[in-house]
């Protein structure tokens, strides 16, 4: 019998994952259908937009210090019509749309640069990465799904970059996400379980991970996923918290997950080395620079900061 999950609620309060912290921006679902109404948002002179291309946008720095993205009053925004998404509105009443174009804009001023949300996440404010993850996430589904499931026909947008129809059958089409999962392996001694892809640079290290499969629950894809991957057994599964990763259309749901075997054996495929480390040996590896963190921006950093107890070391100069 599978040992039930565990509800956290408390792991994340002070120190907000990457992409999770509140936005404070109202999606405003109920307008998207609302044409008229967003025709009036988009004409008011306090609406904003930015362009999202490839999955990438321009940012820019402030005179004090601060990333902010670029951003224009839409009567100054490129001209597009069917590629432009409503992100929401915020307590000011302030609307904000996504321009899906072929490239960004050119700058006046060759201040403002181009950054893709691994890079833009970690410097942006929550309201900014908030209106950039979605923009990227739907930018990433508009693209890759122009064509009807059922008919193959082409599809047309609707509910202002949400809904993708198809004037041939009548089918409508909904932005994709597939959960995966991603999980901090602790065993009894309490060393924690990292691995290393076949297609990561040499040295670095980060939790397992994997899609959920269909019919499979997530604490089911964490036992298969750890199994699959180093051949160690999982008990115990206990939620921590969860991130949009729209690299392209993922949901990570994060976990810690008690090991009831230590042996490994990796499958080859997609991992290519894993090993057992204690905090000590943890530490020494980052300190020394044999082995390389997890990106910052990933839930993966945060899962191992909550079995370290602490921020995670850095390479000495």
């Amino acid at each position: 019998m599978e040992v039930p999950v565990t509800i956290w609620t408390d792991h994340t309060a002070e120190r907000p994952i990457s992409l999770t912290a509140p936005s404070g921006i109202d999606r405003a679902a109920h307008h998207r259908l609302d044409e008229a109404w967003l025709a009036a948002a988009w004409s008011h002179p306090t609406t904003r937009c930015f362009v999202v291309s490839g999955g990438q946008v321009l940012i820019d720095e402030t005179s004090d210090g601060r990333t902010e993205l670029v951003m224009t009053p839409s009567f100054e925004a490129p001209l597009t019509e069917a590629h432009r998404y409503f992100l929401g509105t915020d307590e000011d009443g302030v609307s904000y749309f996504a321009l899906q174009k072929d490239a960004l804009p050119g700058r006046m001023d060759q201040s403002a640069r181009p950054a893709g949300l691994r890079e833009a996440g970690l410097l942006l404010s929550p309201r900014d990465a908030g209106l950039m993850v979605h923009a990227v996430a739907l930018e990433n589904w508009q693209r890759m799904h122009r064509f009807c499931s059922r008919c193959g026909e082409r599809t047309v947008i609707a509910a202002a970059g949400h809904i993708r129809r198809c004037p041939a059958c009548g089918a409508e089409h909904y932005p994709r996400t597939d959960p995966a999962v991603i999980m901090a392996v602790i065993d009894d001694e309490d060393r924690i379980l990292l691995g290393r892809q076949v297609h990561w640079p040499e040295g670095r290290f980060s939790t397992l991970a994997g899609f959920v499969e269909p019919g499979e629950s997530i604490e089911q894809a964490v036992r298969r996923e750890v199994f699959e991957e180093a051949a160690v057994s999982i008990g115990q599964v206990e939620y921590v918290a969860s991130q949009p990763w729209p690299f392209p259309s993922s949901l990570m749901l994060g976990f810690l997950a008690r090991a009831t075997s230590t042996d490994i054996e990796v499958d080859g495929d997609e991992i290519h080395e894993a090993r057992w480390f204690s905090r000590e040996e943890l530490r020494d590896a980052f300190e020394s620079g044999e082995v390389l963190p997890p990106y910052g921006i990933s839930i993966a950093a945060r899962l191992i900061e909550l079995w370290y107890g602490k921020p995670l070391p850095t390479r000495s100069v």
